[in-house]
């Protein structure tokens, strides 16, 4: 009688772990396609931001302020970062 009992228990136990360990590895995917698409981002802001100093020669400093608006903002990010040093406001 509690050999059925228990054969549930540990039936269900076990799926239970199957479910958790599901969602613990979708969780996973969906960080790092979150953070792929992040440093991407970041690439392309911090390359626009050198590209426009290198080749417009904007004197643009790098200071760590600068580096985190391109690296969230991405391109939109190095686009505000020149347009604040062509209006003279340095970050």
């Amino acid at each position: 009688m509690f050999t059925g009992i228990l054969s549930i228990m540990i039936e269900t136990g076990i799926l239970g772990l199957i479910v958790l360990a599901l969602a613990i590895v979708f969780g996973a995917f969906i960080i790092l396609r979150s953070l792929k698409n992040f440093l991407v981002n970041a690439v392309v802001g911090l390359a626009i931001l050198f590209l426009a100093n290198a080749i417009a020669g904007l004197g643009i400093g790098y200071s760590l302020l600068v580096i985190l608006i391109c690296a969230i903002g991405g391109a939109l990010g190095a686009i505000l970062i020149i347009l604040l040093h062509f209006t003279g406001i340095v970050i």
